[in-house]
């Protein structure tokens, strides 16, 4: 890894700690609030506290590199195309898990370069678990003030295959892939958590068959690949990012152990 990449790294790492901490009083609030967004998804005052820190701090860490954040306004493909690197942020992915305060849900932060994740940090403020790789270098899983633990996709398929699934977004897709998988467990969980238990070896496959945007996946994308795993469109292309006007994700698989045709389960 870079001395760049390593600095950048250890940095993101401290600033989705704080978007965290930021989260979190708003999460102790007895009531819990949000407003919807123009695609009806919810918003509230966590989103956006985090998203000032995030996009603050990112700003004075890298002056030259643009934020793309979910909770700003988008630059059109126009602009973004001229981009050579760029941070895409999610302050909190999993709002609907905020809201149901199950814990569920993370700050997203990546690196993107020539359209592929190159660093990636996912902070889980309630556990103080957070995630972070970089494709090529390795990836690692931190609790709290302990130090980091290596971590890396299972070897082989277990039995049943593990599966993780999005527990607010399940729809008829993901039923016919569990039908031609065979024994298998099942695991609903929100977020980018999903990518998360594939990189560290918990989980063995997530088919993600339903909508998701680039800054829900840009930082656990990272997460998988620097832990050994794939992630890869329906037609077995790498998942890409800013190719489109739209910022909306083609479906796509995450995968650990490369014993089964996952993307034939799908066809």
């Amino acid at each position: 890894m870079s001395a760049e990449l390593a600095r950048l790294l250890e940095r993101s790492g401290q600033i989705a700690r704080a978007a965290g901490r930021e989260i979190l009083e708003v999460y102790a609030a007895e009531t819990l609030t949000s407003t919807a967004k123009a695609d009806d998804s919810p918003l509230t005052a966590a989103d956006l506290r985090s998203h000032r820190l995030i996009t603050q701090q990112l700003a004075e860490l890298t002056p030259g590199i643009p934020v793309l954040s979910e909770e700003a306004a988008q630059a059109p493909l126009a602009t973004r195309r001229e981009w050579p690197r760029y941070w895409l942020v999610d302050p909190l992915d999993g709002t609907r898990e905020f809201l149901a305060r199950n814990g569920e849900f993370t700050v997203n932060i990546a690196l993107i370069e020539r359209h592929a994740p190159v660093l990636g940090v996912v902070h889980v403020p309630v556990s103080g678990v957070t995630y972070s790789g970089v494709p090529g270098a390795g990836a690692w899983r931190q609790q709290a003030a302990e130090s980091a633990v290596a971590i890396r996709v299972a070897a082989q398929s277990a039995a049943p295959v593990r599966i993780v699934g999005s527990r607010s977004h399940r729809g008829d897709s993901l039923d016919t892939f569990l039908s031609r998988v065979g024994p298998h467990a099942l695991l609903a969980i929100g977020s980018s958590l999903k990518f998360c238990l594939v990189a560290e070896g918990a989980a063995d496959v997530y088919p993600r068959l339903g909508p998701t945007s680039e800054w829900d996946t840009a930082a656990a994308h990272a997460v998988v690949l620097a832990a050994g795993g794939a992630v890869r469109t329906l037609d077995g292309a790498p998942l890409q990012y800013n190719t489109r006007e739209t910022l909306l994700n083609p479906f796509f698989v995450a995968s650990g152990p490369e014993d089964r045709d996952w993307l034939a389960l799908l066809r």
